[in-house]
């Protein structure tokens, strides 16, 4: 699939009859003004790694003042792309919700987007294994993507190629590796999707049952996440795991 029609796919809204297309087209422009700026989109993008972050941090992620810092974030958390949690003194922030990981993902491979042959830039460490939100993101997830559908564990749910259903033995071959598909397909969130990887052009698994799969790998000590960024390192258990339950090489 092309990657501009699979940004486009993600960037889609279904409106209700009596939604005023001219409020939407507003929503929209304002929601984009807010991101656009240059301090507040590097904030956004720190956030990426779903931890919460202090206005100090993030002001010097912004490279900016820390009385500058907290208006930006108040412009943020007023459009309703991060959302602001308070502990004794501190007030820490985050992605409102996996949505806005998903618009920044899809705008990162738009405005990378290029003519001729795609050729990643992204430094080794962060296009092997990162985290995108609360899934799984780079080569190391694309591949496991793919080889989850070859394994004939997922699907595509109806015409929608978007949206993935598991099946029965994908079902019980998740639960085997301890994901409680039941409990992720139960979430106020979309269960099992595609999301385009801005560093491979091709979707990763994202959605209730990515974040599940995400959490398990990472209890079972397959993978460990950097201190300060979003790269996934691979354990040497993780390289096994991954060989013998997936057939793929990390």
């Amino acid at each position: 699939m092309p990657a501009m029609v699979a940004v486009e796919r993600h960037l889609r809204f279904d409106y209700h009859e009596s939604v005023d297309v001219d409020d939407a087209n507003a929503s929209v422009a304002a929601i984009a003004a807010a991101i656009a700026e240059p301090a507040r989109t590097r904030m956004l993008c720190c956030l990426l790694d779903g931890r919460a972050r202090t206005s100090t941090e993030l002001a010097i992620v912004g490279g900016i003042s820390p009385s500058t810092a907290s208006v930006h974030l108040a412009k943020l958390a007023a459009r309703q792309l991060v959302k602001v949690a308070a502990q004794g003194r501190h007030r820490y922030y985050s992605l409102r919700d996996a949505n806005v990981a998903v618009a920044l993902e899809a705008l990162t491979v738009v405005a990378g987007a290029a003519g001729g042959t795609f050729v990643p830039g992204t430094p080794a460490r962060l296009r092997a294994a990162r985290t995108c939100y609360d899934h799984m993101a780079g080569a190391l997830a694309v591949a496991l993507h793919d080889r989850l559908f070859e394994l004939r564990w997922l699907a595509e749910a109806g015409i929608d190629s978007e949206n993935y259903d598991v099946t029965r033995a994908g079902k019980e071959a998740l639960a085997g590796l301890g994901v409680d598909v039941d409990a992720a397909r139960a979430q106020r969130r979309r269960f099992a999707c595609g999301c385009l990887d801005w560093s491979e052009r091709r979707p990763h698994l994202a959605g209730a049952l990515g974040a599940a799969l995400l959490t398990r790998v990472l209890e079972r000590g397959w993978l460990e996440r950097d201190v300060d960024s979003r790269v996934l390192g691979v354990t040497r258990s993780g390289r096994r795991a991954f060989r013998e339950r997936f057939g793929i090489e990390p």
